[in-house]
């Protein structure tokens, strides 16, 4: 199985503070991988170069074979990022998060997709809720669902 994911010799310094010090791996398709460390171990700051965010000191980040730094755009348009830190729009019903995530990735035929995603993820429950007024684990069990399944093949979860 090949790669969609390869991180080589990956470093990012800020002055003589080494954040992320030469670190590779790979991650294959339907892999889970966790990044694990303490406080300031330089886990946030892999993902947002994984991102393109932030520009490597040393190393290259392939997905799906190409160059974040010189395909960030078109990466970008398969990749999800879902982060409890960064929460769906609060007035808005979960039904409502749905669309906007629709139109964000040029889903077609908005309404059966949106039937088919409620039925298939169990969200019948959630469907008109206020986002705002979900708890925690609602807010990220309807983001995680809904994002992986209305657009790309590439999530990350923070």
């Amino acid at each position: 199985m090949e790669n969609l994911v390869e991180v080589k010799n990956l470093k990012k310094n800020y002055g003589s503070i080494e954040a992320v010090k030469d670190i590779s791996f790979n991650i294959k398709e339907n892999e889970i991988i966790g990044l694990l460390g303490p406080n300031g171990s330089g886990k946030t700051t892999t993902i947002g170069m994984m991102l393109g965010l932030l520009k490597p000191s040393n190393g290259e980040i392939l997905i799906d074979g190409k160059k974040i730094e010189e395909n960030r755009i078109e990466i970008l348009q398969k990749l999800n990022f879902i982060s409890p830190y960064i929460e769906l729009p609060k007035k808005l019903t979960v039904k409502q998060n749905l669309v906007v995530y629709c139109k964000l990735y040029n889903v077609s035929d908005t309404k059966n997709r949106i039937e088919y995603l409620v039925e298939k993820l169990r969200l019948e429950d959630l469907l008109n809720r206020v986002t705002g007024e979900l708890s925690s684990g609602q807010k990220n069990e309807s983001q995680i669902k809904s994002s992986r399944e209305v657009s790309s093949h590439l999530s990350w979860f923070v």
